[in-house]
């Protein structure tokens, strides 16, 4: 009777199974994104109410993210850093939305920066409104417009 043998696995394929392990968790990194404009502390420190006017902090900033939708008088720079792994939700590590407010004059009235720690969270209701009419089945949606159109010559329904 023969020995009983172990099976040893070879080292090529040791390797391409080692390889491919790696290439399979390389792939799930971690991906960091960053949305929106996040401005620089520096230069938010710089606007003064009462002195900084709307083209210095157009000049300062860029561009607002938005703007306020009755008589603009309000800008808001909206950014946000966030991270994702693979197919996970991601999380967000910064949020922040800058306030600035303008006067009549287009002076800055007030600069407010709000962070992550300032947003509320905000439960959302599935509930459905209910609208008016009547309620259309599956053949009264695909057989109700038959014999409804006229043709434009003779006025007669399809």
């Amino acid at each position: 009777m023969g020995e009983a043998s172990t099976a040893r696995p070879q080292p090529a394929l040791l390797f391409i199974a080692l390889l491919a392990a790696l290439l399979a968790i390389s792939g799930c990194s971690r991906e960091i994104t960053v949305r929106g404009s996040i401005p620089d502390p520096e230069d938010v420190e710089t606007i003064e109410p009462g002195v900084s006017t709307r083209s210095d902090v157009a000049r300062l900033l860029g561009s607002p993210s938005t703007v306020s939708s009755f008589r603009d008088r309000t800008w808001y720079y909206i950014g946000q850093k966030q991270t994702k792994f693979a197919f996970l939700a991601p999380d967000i590590l910064e949020r922040s939305v800058l306030v600035v407010r303008f006067d009549d004059l287009d002076t800055v009235e007030e600069s407010k920066l709000l962070t992550l720690e300032d947003g509320r969270y905000v439960e959302l209701v599935s509930r459905e409104t209910p609208t008016e009419g009547r309620e259309f089945g599956l053949l009264e949606q695909l057989l109700g417009n038959i014999g409804r159109f006229e043709t434009p010559e003779t006025g007669a329904p399809l």
